[in-house]
């Protein structure tokens, strides 16, 4: 039965599971969280089911247990997201040859854990003059990933409606995102937009729609590329000497 598995999809699996060990908690926090913001356990699965995006599925989570503006969730969940684009130009190539509606099935998994492996897979299988035509590795990862990611989020729900009125989970999801952000500030230019982007965000917090994390992400976003444009942290722009010691 084994030898009707692509190999690549069993790959893809197997390289899936360490990364388990940071989504599984993840997952539980968003189901917690939904229950918490005073979603329905459907809702909350539904969001869940449709966004299938960490980061702006708790975002939302938070603006609507805010009562914050539809329009302004959605903003926020798309500005969250822009980096999907980038991802889809530069993996578009390797699923170029497939049908419509696999590359949109396709376009639906990505994440970010799914498009660094297989990118790294089928630039690898390029080099090596492998055939990068068939989906079978991206789909081990990426089906892996919704299908731990769903369940979590189910069994966050399950834990969230059980918990009493009294312990109140709401310091989980602001947790979340400082574990998110953390590794993600490597260098000056993503300091320098983190560091703006709350300092924006808790400015803003008495805009109407609750629309200052909206502003704070913008403005955060263009620190950022004006930091790299500017070379803050390159380390051409070092002291020339340093090389000559």
């Amino acid at each position: 039965m084994d030898s009707r598995i692509p190999p690549d999809l069993r790959d893809g699996v197997r390289d899936t599971l360490p990364l388990l060990l940071g989504v599984v908690p993840f997952a539980l926090v968003a189901g917690v969280a939904g229950v918490e913001a005073g979603l329905t356990p459907l809702q909350t699965v539904g969001l869940s089911v449709v966004v299938f995006a960490g980061a702006s599925q708790l975002a939302a989570i938070e603006l609507l247990g805010a009562d914050a503006a539809l329009g302004v969730v959605v903003l926020t969940v798309v500005v969250i997201n822009l980096r999907m684009l980038m991802y889809s130009a530069s993996i578009a190539p390797y699923f170029r040859v497939l049908p419509a509606r696999v590359r949109a099935g396709c376009a639906y998994l990505l994440t970010d854990q799914a498009y660094a492996l297989a990118l790294a897979r089928y630039t690898s299988d390029r080099d090596r003059g492998a055939d990068t035509r068939r989906p079978y590795y991206y789909l081990g990862v990426a089906v892996t990933l919704w299908v731990v990611w769903q369940a979590g989020t189910v069994a966050g729900v399950v834990f969230g409606a059980a918990v009493p009125d009294g312990w109140r989970l709401g310091f989980a999801v602001p947790l979340v995102f400082l574990a998110l952000l953390v590794p993600a500030v490597s260098d000056a230019p993503s300091l320098a937009a983190a560091v703006v982007a709350a300092a924006v965000a808790v400015a803003g917090a008495g805009l109407p729609f609750n629309a200052g994390l909206v502003v704070g992400a913008v403005v955060g976003v263009l620190v950022g590329i004006a930091a790299e444009e500017v070379g803050l942290g390159d380390p051409d722009d070092a002291d020339p000497t340093e090389g000559h010691r």
